[in-house]
């Protein structure tokens, strides 16, 4: 890590809004995709399935590219490292104004996956240099959280840039930013950093078997509810070679003299408590990214409509980031881990008795609160890992920092593959149930199909094509609240879930605790009650 001086008031002012900039470019370019996909899929002429590729490719290099640029940039040094990867991802965005099809939007999205992972580093490190030694855990907690507020944000700005329905102002966008970085890094550089002859040639092939490997696990919970789990044999056989990849790599990594994952430190106890409390956080959020967003945009709230609703989530967001920044310490990562979840848990059953005349308005209050959830428990979290991680030395930091970034973003996508699943199956179940109890002999079904018949006389004047129709509608009508009653099972999951997880930590904090006290010491930053 870069050396933190002391600076001035405008300096540290000038570092902290190029950590803003960078970590906007860094986790925009991805949000906006995500956030305008049915737009991109009409323009594009993409079916739903080809559409979720293009999120499925950016993650798929994104999720491990930590594991090689963690050794590069000890090795060859941050400002080596910042002009990369901003000269690439700048190149990559420039692209895709130029070259608009199908395939270049999957190769440049595969690449810019793989070229935000250095400016995810370089926001924490520009933001260490705002907030200076003193504040560094505050500062180290506001970079960290930065990405988080990509997607609320493009929700918020969308609307504005895709007015002209041309996909290259989009783009457009994305590349003025990434030129504005690389201009703010030209201009205002970090110190450099100490060097070491790290690298190895067998890091590469570590990274070989790796890569794919997680690729294939980001493509199956991608596709997997779109294509149906049962029907396509190469989920299951992609599930397999993965398996099989990350076995290699394992074994090949078990013989290294200095390998990049150390299976110590990887299978710890206090590890896997770990990786398993922030994949079930990150999986619980779920329920805002798929659930809430999901239902809304059923019953056909727009983009413009859904401004306010992403502002104040990301209000609350902030909040949250700012409350974790300064009150953070490693004794209350657990604390702060525990609250986290007992908003995530209130808004969930806050948002289980939707009907199909909810609108964003009735969401504020629930979505607020796992919004404040989300920046109260990410930084602090990440930080306290890290601290445990140190304890092995620094050289397995990697091994941490990978297992973090893998845990939440297959935490993400599962609990999307998962949550949507289930409400997909539920739908199926209510709806029998709905149309099993519609009888056309009883009075009020009778009535109902002749008031639903007699809407459309004006344009039809067969009465057997107005009957049909007012069929049609009414049964219409069913599927709609059949798939709002399963989304309250999905938003009544998660709030169990989040149940159990509150549950589960509060013990093993108590156990990490009683132990601690026992032993007549403080509650180490490494134990895995606070997982």
């Amino acid at each position: 890590m870069p050396p933190i001086p002391d600076r001035s008031g405008p300096a540290r002012l000038a570092y902290g809004a190029t950590a803003v900039l960078i970590g906007a470019t860094a986790s925009l370019g991805s949000a906006f995709v995500g956030v305008n996909l049915p737009f991109i899929q009409g323009r594009l002429g993409l079916t739903p399935v080809e559409g979720a590729w293009l999120t499925a490719a950016y993650a798929m290099t994104n999720v491990s590219g930590n594991l090689l640029f963690l050794r590069f940039r000890q090795q060859f040094g941050i400002r080596l490292f910042a002009a990369l990867g901003l000269v690439l991802y700048a190149t990559m965005t420039l692209l895709n104004t130029l070259w608009d099809d199908y395939t270049a939007a999957l190769v440049i999205r595969a690449l810019c996956g793989f070229a935000t992972v250095p400016l995810s580093t370089l926001t924490i490190f520009y933001m260490l240099q705002a907030a200076g030694q003193k504040h560094s855990m505050g500062g180290l907690i506001v970079g960290l959280s930065i990405a988080q507020a990509a997607t609320p944000f493009a929700y918020v700005v969308s609307p504005a840039l895709t007015f002209s329905e041309e996909p290259h102002v989009l783009y457009l966008f994305e590349s003025g930013l990434a030129l504005c970085s690389l201009a703010a890094v030209a201009l205002l550089q970090l110190p450099e950093s100490p060097k070491a002859r790290i690298l190895a040639r067998g890091d590469l092939l570590t990274y070989l078997l790796v890569c794919p490997a997680l690729a294939l696990v980001v493509a199956v919970l991608t596709q997997g509810r779109l294509q149906w789990w049962p029907d396509h044999p190469w989920l299951a056989v992609a599930l397999c070679a993965a398996l099989v990849l990350m076995a290699t790599a394992f074994v090949y990594e078990e013989v290294r003299p200095a390998p990049l994952i150390y299976h110590e430190l990887l299978f710890a106890g206090s590890t896997m408590r770990f990786a398993l409390g922030a994949f079930g956080l990150r999986f619980v959020l779920s329920e805002q990214t798929y659930g809430a967003s999901g239902l809304l945009g059923l019953l056909g709230a727009g983009p413009d409509q859904l401004q306010g609703y992403y502002a104040i989530i990301l209000m609350s967001l902030a909040a949250g980031v700012g409350v974790a920044a300064l009150v953070f310490t490693p004794p209350r990562a657990a604390v702060l881990a525990i609250v986290a979840l007992a908003f995530m848990a209130t808004g969930a059953f806050l948002d289980a008795d939707a009907t199909g005349s909810v609108r964003p308005q009735q969401f504020l209050g629930s979505q607020a609160m796992l919004g404040f959830a989300n920046g109260l428990f990410f930084g602090p979290i990440l930080i306290f890992g890290v601290l445990g991680a140190l304890k092995g030395g620094f050289e397995k930091l990697v091994t941490f920092i990978v297992l973090f970034i893998v845990s939440q973003t297959l935490g993400g996508l599962a609990g999307s593959a998962l949550l949507g699943t289930i409400q997909q199956h539920r739908e199926q179940v209510y709806s029998a149930q709905i149309n099993a109890s519609i009888d056309p002999t009883d009075a009020i079904v009778a009535q109902r199909l002749q008031s639903q018949a007699r809407q459309f006389a004006p344009v039809l004047t067969d009465p057997a094509l107005q009957r049909a129709q007012g069929t049609r509608q009414l049964g219409q009508a069913s599927t709609l609240q059949a798939n709002v009653l399963a989304y309250n099972d999905v938003f009544r999951l998660t709030g169990a879930l989040a149940l159990l997880l509150l549950a589960w930590l509060s013990i093993q904090t108590l156990l990490t605790m009683i132990k601690s006290k026992e032993q007549g010491g403080t509650p180490a930053p490494a134990g895995g009650g606070a997982s």
